[in-house]
């Protein structure tokens, strides 16, 4: 009987995985997280994204074992893991999921050769990167063309999860490490795990999807997807998703492809502008600290920054607010907030947090680069009632409603709350 080794990286499920399918359909099969020194070794290994990891991986393991198998945990170098376990086991061939990542392509390349029969199989994004390319180039510069290609083309079929996993006898599976990661984690962060992903998708779909174009930017009803840590981890799978999700939320996992497929083509994404326009940040190192802080004195850029921190996660609306202010408001380099959403975001996907942070800056995939949002307007629009606000910066507990938007009127004598760093003009609605 054949035996092949399955290799997970971002596709920590068992259901609707391509890679894992055609594995378990050829025969015996080695299924293997290895815990990469280059990776842990770098910008990944924060606390949030670790424990998360830790628990996808525990998840995993659990799945594996109610199909008859187990997952093979193993620390180094993925390749040479890879080559040992196939020496070790008789293995010819190799899956995993085809990841375009700079690191994930040199990964692949180096896989590629070993003695094996590699398959890199779709399951990261919905569209894999390269499928879908204008006839101007290698791939799209801009969102609407790249929607109407992405939702017009014909998607691979959903994987069926595989009935038995079975694995060589004598493999030692390996124990999960207790941590990886020093250092303080978001109290309120979401648990890992296909188990807790699809629970959050059930629960998403059962009660707030179908009203989710209206109140995605609401800041105070929180009634979004929260499903973004599981994509990024591969524990629920994106494809799945968009054939039960609506036409608002499928244009978000096509914004996802999108950063993806962009960096892709251009690897350097999150370290150099996509398209300089010239720009000369600046900025104070104190500027930057009360951002990150949570403590600028505009309330809707603080309670963004303080959900960051409690959760390990930011309303999407929050985040163009608060990226907006760093970059637009405070002159700061974009690159600046991109390291610091890493340090605690979750969900921290390089390629799309890139992406966006570029797109705010002006110096990424917008069409209008020179567009400025009006923070206070923002807030009084996506919370007029001041909700969102009071809920993370208890000290403005006691300011009535939207009050609470217009630091410009309010008492600071009486606030245990900073004055605004800098002044910003109100909207035209200001009273």
């Amino acid at each position: 009987m054949r035996t092949s080794i399955m290799l997970f990286t971002r596709d920590l499920r068992v259901r609707d995985n391509p890679a894992l399918a055609a594995a378990c359909e050829a025969g015996q099969v080695v299924p293997v997280f290895v815990f990469d020194d280059a990776i842990l070794g770098g910008s990944f290994a924060v606390p949030n994204r670790v424990r998360f990891l830790l628990e996808s991986l525990a998840d995993l393991r659990e799945s594996l074992r109610g199909l008859g198998g187990d997952l093979v945990v193993r620390r180094g170098d993925p390749v040479a893991e890879v080559a040992r376990l196939a020496k070790d086991t008789g293995a010819d061939a190799l899956f995993l999921a085809d990841e375009r990542s700079a690191y994930g392509a040199r990964r692949l390349a180096r896989l590629r050769e070993l003695d094996l029969e590699v398959s890199a199989l779709p399951g990261i994004t919905v569209v894999t990167p390269g499928d879908l390319t204008p006839a101007s180039g290698d791939h799209y510069r801009m969102f609407t063309p790249y929607w109407r290609a992405w939702d017009a083309a014909k998607w691979r079929p959903v994987a069926p999860t595989p009935r038995r996993v079975r694995l060589p006898s004598g493999v030692d599976p390996g124990a999960l490490p207790d941590d990886l990661a020093s250092g303080a984690s978001s109290p309120e962060r979401a648990p890992g795990g296909e188990t807790a992903g699809r629970a959050r998708l059930a629960a998403w779909l059962g009660e707030d999807a179908a009203a989710y174009e209206r109140v995605r930017d609401d800041l105070a009803a929180d009634r979004t997807s929260r499903l973004s840590p599981y994509i990024k981890f591969g524990c629920v799978s994106p494809r799945a998703i968009a054939d039960e999700a609506p036409e608002a939320f499928r244009r978000q996992l096509a914004w996802r492809d999108f950063h993806h497929q962009v960096a892709a083509a251009f690897p350097a994404l999150p370290r150099s502008d996509y398209r300089s326009r010239g720009q000369r940040w600046g900025g104070q190192q104190d500027a930057l600290s009360a951002w990150q802080e949570g403590m600028t004195g505009i309330p809707i850029v603080d309670a963004g920054m303080r959900q960051l921190r409690a959760e390990g996660y930011i309303h999407n609306r929050a985040r163009l607010i608060t990226a907006s202010f760093l970059t637009r408001d405070l002159g700061i380099d974009w690159r600046e907030g991109l390291g610091h959403y890493n340090h605690w975001l979750t969900d921290g996907d390089i390629a799309d947090n890139a992406g966006n942070w570029q797109w705010v800056a002006g110096t990424g995939n917008s069409p209008r680069p020179n567009q400025t949002m009006n923070v206070l307007r923002q807030a009084s629009r996506f919370d007029p009632r001041g909700e969102y606000v009071r809920k993370y910066v208890p000290e403005l507990a006691a300011v009535e409603g939207g009050r609470v938007h217009r630091p410009w009127r309010l008492d600071d004598a009486r606030l245990d709350y900073p004055p605004p760093i800098i002044e910003l003009d109100p909207p035209a609605d200001a009273k």
